[in-house]
């Protein structure tokens, strides 16, 4: 493992991830129902807009709305005031719609590529970390430190697991009830905390508090995921004799995903000073990130066609908080749980903006700008919601984005 590499991306794999195809099934419930505001609002939006520019916009907004939230309740169990939950749901709205209608700019402007989609489903990896710790912070689901451990780091593992389906079948495949219907069912739970109060959330239902909904919600989208993996992973993939696309071990993208949750529990039981249970939003926060440059690295392997490696330096970071405890806690472990999401911070902005501008040279594109805006289509943009009528899977995965947070974004 090299600690820095002039170039991400060899030729070879340049050249495989140009001839990628995007290929994409949903059966999503709300997608139909919201493909005319998704419409609207693109034949709203600038032709000199870029699409990733779009992107990012929305995963900014969805970012500074989750951080006013931790700034309030760092711990999960203090009072959030009701205007951070009205204004986390309106975040979270905002980037759910950008992030549905950048592919849709993409196509209206002629700037697809394959850059558009990987930095979509890099984008989402990051926003799914400040989507569920949201969602915790407003039920104060602090107040059960486990529960809301298992919470987040669902949160991730799903969507590692979706890519990781990919990588398998080489198709990304969402249910009926999947991404979209989960980023409704928050923004929901951000409304209902800023009109009754986060403290609604602690009223009993039955014999559980209503927050243990979240729970039963997370277990359900669990159940629905691992089983679709289990399927496709016992059918086999599709690479020779039922490997990945890249002919790799259809497990292998268990162990570096493994080295992100494993130590992650660890350090959350062993810690002395509890570490985990006094700032649970920095240390989600910190592991988020370091799955989040994961997830990236298993998107990456699938557009390029390539082995996926074990190890990164990202890891780093928990390795400081675990050494740290090795020796007695030699440092105040909250001072090196900074340092240690610190250090992811940079390593996940270095590896993302490097990959991206490796591929922008190779494609001879700009990241955030498109070349020359061309002229207005106004016909087919007030029609294109109509193509999400389409009926078969195949058609879908060629048509309009049928899966907003991993949908189909081949933009420059």
């Amino acid at each position: 493992m090299q600690f820095y590499k002039e170039r991400i991306l060899n030729a070879a794999q340049l050249k495989r991830l140009s001839e990628h195809k995007y290929s994409c099934t949903s059966a999503s419930i709300l997608d139909a129902w919201l493909q005319p505001w998704w419409c609207w609002l693109v034949s709203k939006t600038p032709l000199w807009l870029a699409p990733n520019l779009i992107t990012i916009l929305g995963l900014i907004i969805n970012i500074v709305t989750t951080l006013i939230l931790v700034w309030y309740s760092p711990d999960a169990r203090q009072d959030p005031p009701r205007w951070a939950c009205a204004v986390c749901a309106l975040g979270v709205f905002v980037y759910q719609s950008l992030d549905a209608i950048d592919g849709k700019q993409a196509r209206r402007t002629g700037s697809q590529s394959p850059l558009g989609e990987l930095f979509d489903h890099g984008c989402d990896s990051i926003s799914t970390v400040f989507i569920a710790l949201g969602a915790c912070i407003a039920v104060k689901l602090g107040e059960y430190p486990t529960w809301m451990f298992f919470q987040c780091f669902c949160a991730m593992t799903l969507f590692y697991c979706a890519h990781w389906q990919a990588y398998v079948t080489g198709t990304l495949k969402m249910g009926r009830i999947d991404v979209t219907e989960a980023q409704y069912a928050i923004i929901i739970i951000h409304l209902i905390s800023a009109t009754l109060g986060p403290e609604a959330w602690a009223a009993q239902v039955g014999s559980l508090e209503a927050r243990y909904s979240l729970g039963g919600a997370a277990l359900a989208g669990a159940a629905l995921t691992l089983g679709s993996l289990g399927a496709a992973i016992a059918a086999g993939g599709v690479g020779r004799n039922g490997s990945t696309v890249a002919g790799t071990s259809i497990l292998s993208p268990v162990i570096p995903f493994s080295f992100v949750v494993v130590p992650a529990f660890i350090i959350f039981q062993k810690s002395e000073s509890q570490v985990y249970e006094n700032h649970p939003a920095l240390y989600i926060l910190a592991f988020g990130m370091v799955a989040a440059k994961v997830t990236n690295r298993l998107v990456v392997a699938h557009m390029t066609k390539s082995e996926m490696e074990y190890y990164d330096w990202s890891m780093l970071g928990p390795a400081m908080l675990f050494l740290n405890q090795y020796f007695n806690n030699a440092l105040p472990e909250y001072y090196v749980l900074w340092l240690c999401t610190v250090w992811v911070c940079i390593e996940l902005v270095r590896y993302c903006g490097q990959i991206c501008l490796e591929i922008c040279e190779h494609l001879h594109i700009q990241l955030f700008r498109i070349a020359s805006p061309p002229r207005a289509k106004p016909a087919a943009d007030r029609n294109d919601w109509e193509l999400s009528k389409v009926t078969s899977d195949s058609e879908k995965s060629e048509s309009e984005d049928t899966a907003p947070l991993i949908n189909n974004n081949s933009i420059s």
